[in-house]
This record gives structure tokens, sequence and C-alpha cells, in this order.
């Protein structure tokens, strides 16, 4: 048949374009299965968000995020029991995904629940995640297990201490490498203000690179598992906190200067 100076012959389902090369529609299909296929690699969570047990202790609920996206980024999500020893369980969270491949519009996240059947009670034992979080039932609320935190699972008692200020600065959701001035602390309550530089990484001086200091107040109460964050407030003196905590004492408070936030 002629058409348009193009021969073209009709071959079944398939149209082959002389001058054009061979390449027949299920030559296509087949390409692009095979292109797929490859496409999906095992892979490790992006973020583990926490850990919980379940069935009496039995099992574990891992969840996690990993990528999303306008098609499907992830399958053959698995929980499984890699090992007990030392007071520690270790377990493996794993899945095939597409998004390693820059086509495969898994740009997104989304969170997902993977269970871990442990086939004996958890107890007091210890948790670690793929080999780097770690969670510990000691001290947590239940069903819910506690993630330690740079200074272990055991936390440091909430004192009025240098050391026990800096664990409470690790368990604030701030950024890294903040520093703190205390404000009030006794027994029950702790009071710190916080300040982290912000701004781009600036080189030589007059380079016309400039950066800040961003300061927050934070109010602490002492828990079992140490110093937590329970209100964040900037006001001088009693009046803001006490809208928030009325129970907060007076003597923590009275002569708290009004925060500059930089």
């Amino acid at each position: 048949m002629w058409q348009r100076g193009i021969w073209v012959v009709v071959l079944g389902a398939a149209l082959v374009l002389t001058g054009c090369g061979t390449k027949t529609a299920e030559t296509d299909a087949e390409a692009t299965e095979v292109a797929t296929a490859a496409a999906w690699t095992l892979a490790a969570p992006i973020r583990i968000v926490g850990v919980r047990a379940a069935d009496d202790g039995r099992s574990l609920v891992v969840d996690a995020e990993v990528p999303d996206g306008t098609r499907d980024c992830v399958r053959s999500l698995r929980g499984d029991l890699d090992t007990i020893e030392h007071g520690t369980v270790y377990v493996k969270v794993t899945y095939e995904t597409r998004s390693q491949n820059q086509n495969s519009g898994c740009t997104g996240t989304r969170r997902v629940q993977a269970t871990v059947k442990l086939g004996e009670p958890l107890g007091s034992r210890r948790v670690m995640v793929n080999s780097m979080d770690v969670y510990t039932p000691v001290g947590a609320t239940p069903p819910a297990l506690r993630q330690c935190g740079e200074n272990g699972c055991d936390p440091t008692p909430p004192r009025c201490t240098s050391s026990s200020y800096r664990q409470a600065v690790n368990d604030t959701d701030i950024p890294k490498h903040t520093s703190w001035e205390e404000r009030g602390c006794d027994d029950t309550w702790l009071v710190l203000d916080l300040s982290t530089r912000m701004g781009p990484a600036c080189g030589d001086a007059g380079d016309g690179c400039t950066s800040s200091n961003v300061s927050q107040r934070w109010f602490y109460q002492a828990k079992t598992s140490g110093w937590r964050p329970v209100a964040m407030n900037g006001d001088a003196g009693c009046g803001g906190i006490n809208k928030v905590l009325p129970e907060f004492p007076e003597r923590l408070c009275a002569s708290l200067p009004h925060l500059n936030r930089g």
C-alpha cells in the first residue's frame, strides 16, 4: 500500500514501516516489561517513625516512611525477625521500590506498617530496626516503645545539671548544634532558652553572606524518662506560660525576661 511516499506493509497485528526500521508493538511491550522489572530494587525505609508491641508482646508493628508517587512505588513490604541476642531483638524492614529510577514519579512519601512476628513475648528487651534505630519498652507508654536517643536507652535523670540539660535539648524538636541557657530549674520544672544559628554557610568575612540566631524558650517537666518538653513561650514573667501551664510555679517564671527571638 502506498501512502504519502512510504510503503506500508500490513503483517497481522503489527505494522512494519519500510525505511523507518522494523519494530513491532509486541517488541515494544516486551521491552517495556523488561525495563519495568529491572526498575524494582530492594530498599530499607526512608525513616522509622515508631515501633509498638502487639499480640501480647509476641509481635511488633513498625511504622515506617516509604516512597510514594503517581504509580506503584512500593511492593513486597516485609518485616522479619533477624536474631535475638544479648537482650536485644534485631528486626529488618525491607521492600522493593522504583524510587531510584528518576522517571518513576516516586517523589513523595507515605507511611506504612510492617508486622514482625517474634514467637515469644518481647518483655523488657530492646528492639533494633535495620541495625540503626533502637527502641525499648522500659519507660514507655504501652503499647508504644520508646526510641533511644544519642544518650542511649537509659536517660539521664531529670536533674539541674549540664548533662541533664543536654539530654533535654536533644529530646526537643529543634535543629542540632543548638546552644542553651538555663533560666530556672527545680526537681519538677526546667526552663531553657535555646539558640540556633540559622542561615547559609558563609565563607570569608565581608562576602555578603549573613546568618542570625533564632531563639526559643522551652519549658520542661520531669518524667521517669528524663526532662520532657511541655510548652514554649517567650513572654516576660508568668503571664504567658501560666495561660498554657497554670501549675507552673511563680518562683521560676516571675523574673523571666522577654525573649528576643532574633
